[in-house]
C-alpha cells in the first residue's frame, strides 16, 4: 500500500480509532462462533461455519485497513490554520449561480457527508477551491451540467 500521508481531522481521526476498537472487541466473538461451528461436525455443508469464518475475513480485511489508515494519518486542526486560500479543513461560504449560499468544509474522504456540508478535498468541487481566495469564482464539472460558484468567505473552524 501506499505510505503517502492522509489528511484528515481530529473528528475522523477518532471515529476510525473506535471503530478499530468495536472491531477487534468482535474479533473473539466470531472466533468462538468458529469453533462453536466446528463442533457441529461436518464442515463441508455447516452454514453456520462458512458464515463465521467469512465475517472473520471481513473483521480482519477492516482491521488492517483501518490500521493502515490511521498509521498514515495527518490529523488536521482547522482552528490552528489561518490564511487567505482554500486549504483542507477550512470552511467556505460559497453563493452559487441562483445567488443561493453554500457552505461546505473540505475533509477526508472518509469523512465526507454532503448533506451535513462535508466535501471530500479530492471531489470536483474539492480540487476546485483548493488554492482559490475570496472573491474568485469556480467552476465544476457535474452530471446534470457545470455549476458555478463564487467564493464569499473562508473560515478556519
Amino acid at each position: 500500500m501506499a505510505s503517502e500521508k492522509v489528511p484528515m481531522l481530529a473528528e475522523g481521526y477518532r471515529l476510525l480509532e473506535d471503530e478499530l476498537k468495536r472491531l477487534k472487541t468482535e474479533r473473539p466473538e466470531v472466533v468462538e462462533a468458529i469453533e462453536e461451528a466446528r463442533a457441529h461436525g461436518d464442515l463441508s455443508e455447516n452454514a453456520e461455519y462458512h458464515a463465521a469464518k467469512e465475517r472473520q475475513g471481513q473483521i480482519e480485511a477492516y482491521i488492517a485497513d483501518i490500521e493502515d489508515r490511521l498509521a498514515r494519518a495527518l490529523v488536521i486542526d482547522p482552528t490552528t490554520l489561518s490564511g487567505d486560500k482554500v486549504v483542507f479543513g477550512a470552511t467556505v461560504n460559497l453563493v452559487d449561480e441562483d445567488d443561493k449560499p453554500v457552505r461546505y468544509q473540505l475533509v477526508g474522504q472518509q469523512e465526507a457527508d454532503a448533506k451535513v456540508g462535508r466535501i471530500s478535498y479530492n471531489s470536483p468541487l474539492g480540487r476546485a477551491l483548493i488554492g482559490r481566495q475570496v472573491g474568485d469564482e469556480v467552476e465544476v464539472a457535474t452530471p446534470s451540467g457545470d455549476r458555478y460558484y463564487e467564493i464569499a468567505g473562508i473560515e478556519f473552524v
